[in-house]
């Protein structure tokens, strides 16, 4: 007989709409019609309504500006609201964030020096760290769709994690998406053993494995209560990591050429976390494709 919890949480599941609502700042420059151009797509992806929200007075010609560009989008009967405020940046788009109740809030990344690598911005930063709802960092804004093939979402023993993963599956049936990858981070101080010879190593090893099993049987029991209609037709990978959390995963993100990084949000920060960067921290620091930090 199944347990209470466990059909309330599939009813949860089946009934799962994590966007209902998408904000995004909205800055008058260069990448502005292709920041536009993602958030609008994805609202219409997730039947999610769009919030623009720019920090500053509002004025004939931005709101203007603002329709012709999303004109391209009447067709999809994108539902969109554009709010004009002054004040700080972070304070503005925090509040805004609150008052509309905006689950996903998309913020552009930005490209250290001239390679290809990417950080977030003070700005972003600071809102990432302390704003209540779900954050999509994008890299490189397109006006043409680049499709997400593949998705590399966090497997990490953790509370927040079979929402994440599901969640990761729920995007990725929106956005046909081929394939998804969980990756398991496993520190290496689980496996205890100081490797000096060949008998330390098949015993470090045989630890490994034992450890890599378990992992994959915790990830297996979460992937069974996903929804068919979720996982159907998709390429799933567990990929268990020995390493840094945080660093580990966006690492391979990275050589594996994913398009999408999934990953839970951090419980709590505080100056020591900003300081030492573990975990998310690694991720902000230098972004190895698009990221979604989901609370």
């Amino acid at each position: 007989m199944l347990s209470f919890n466990f059909l309330q949480k599939s009813i949860e599941v089946l009934s799962l709409k994590p966007f209902k609502s998408i904000g995004i700042g909205v800055a008058y420059s260069p990448n502005l019609k292709a920041n536009l151009f993602e958030a609008a797509r994805l609202s219409v992806f997730f039947k999610a309504k769009l919030i623009l929200i720019h920090v500053g007075e509002a004025s004939e010609e931005k709101s203007n500006m603002l329709s012709i560009i999303l004109k391209s989008f009447e067709k999809d009967k994108l539902d969109y609201e554009v709010v004009f405020r002054p004040g700080q940046p972070v304070d503005v788009i925090l509040s805004t964030c609150a008052e509309k109740k905006i689950d996903l809030l998309i913020l552009g990344a930005v490209q250290r020096e001239r390679l290809l690598k990417y950080y977030v911005g003070s700005i972003a930063r600071k809102i990432t760290r302390q704003t209540k709802c779900s954050i999509l960092l994008l890299i490189k804004p397109s006006v043409n769709r680049i499709p997400c093939e593949h998705i590399v979402v966090n497997g990490l023993k953790d509370p927040k994690t079979e929402q994440t993963i599901t969640s990761a599956f729920y995007v990725a049936k929106h956005l046909k998406s081929n394939k998804v990858t969980i990756v398991e981070e496993i520190n290496e101080s689980q496996v205890p053993v100081k490797v000096d010879d060949d008998k330390s190593l098949r015993r470090a090893n045989i630890m490994k494995e034992r450890i890599k099993l378990r992992e994959h049987s915790r990830v297996n029991e979460i992937i069974s209560h996903i929804p068919e209609n979720y996982t159907k037709g998709k390429t799933i990978k567990l990929q268990p990591i020995f390493g840094t959390k945080g660093y580990s995963i966006g690492h391979y993100a990275q050589i594996s050429r994913a398009d999408l990084l999934v990953m839970n949000a951090p419980s709590k920060m505080n100056f020591w976390d900003r300081l030492f960067p573990h975990d998310i921290e690694h991720i902000l620091t230098e972004l190895p494709t698009d990221v979604l930090i989901l609370q």
